[in-house]
């Protein structure tokens, strides 16, 4: 595989499975905006614009899958994120359906 196939792949799956992508990157550690950006853009070479970050946070926010908490730092305020045992759950969840899908792929 070539590393253009592999960099949009990575693309799609962000682009279709954002969601999970943050609450798997979550899931390691509570983290801001800008940090999951950042770790996101070096973990799997893509850049998250704003627009599609801030909505997705906030809907896995309102369905309970993540929570945020204010913080004041530095003078100003950072509201930090952190995945939710529900949030968790849907990790695993996910988890277990490629598991579901590689063993289907290996059986053919």
């Amino acid at each position: 595989m070539t590393a253009d196939y592999k960099a949009q792949i990575r693309r799609r799956l962000t682009k279709n499975l954002l969601d999970i992508q943050l609450l798997r990157l979550l899931e390691s550690e509570p983290m801001w905006g800008y940090k999951i950006n950042k770790t996101f853009e070096s973990t799997e070479g893509v850049t998250l614009r704003h627009g599609a970050l801030y909505p997705t946070l906030s809907k896995l926010e309102k369905t309970g899958f993540v929570r945020s908490q204010t913080q004041l730092v530095g003078g100003r305020r950072r509201k930090t994120y952190a995945v939710t045992p529900k949030g968790k759950e849907v990790v695993d969840i996910y988890y277990a359906v490629l598991s579901e899908q590689i063993a289907g792929r290996n059986n053919k």
